[in-house]
């Protein structure tokens, strides 16, 4: 994990900005895995993402992942270009 875990009810509370480096193209791979994950098994990913206060984590299962949005539950969506990193 390499930011501040949040709950997924606050993503919508933080100023998401573009990460340092552009991700988007390395975790892919990972972002379809994730997505798969979650709709065919239930699990979670920490996903890791950039704010205006610094790096956020949230574990949280991905529900698509669209050209330029990863989505989660209730509509929340968190721009590629702000991706750090995923695990699972």
């Amino acid at each position: 994990m390499l930011g501040e875990l949040i709950q997924k009810e606050s993503i919508e509370g933080s100023k998401i900005i573009p990460a340092d480096q552009n991700h988007t193209e390395e975790l892919r791979d990972k972002l379809n895995s994730a997505q798969r994950l979650g709709n065919e098994f239930k699990s979670k990913a920490d996903i890791t993402f950039n704010t205006t206060e610094g790096p956020r984590t949230v574990n949280t299962t991905v529900w698509s992942v669209t050209e330029n949005y990863v989505q989660l539950k209730n509509g929340i969506h968190i721009p590629l270009g702000s991706l750090i990193d995923i695990d699972f």
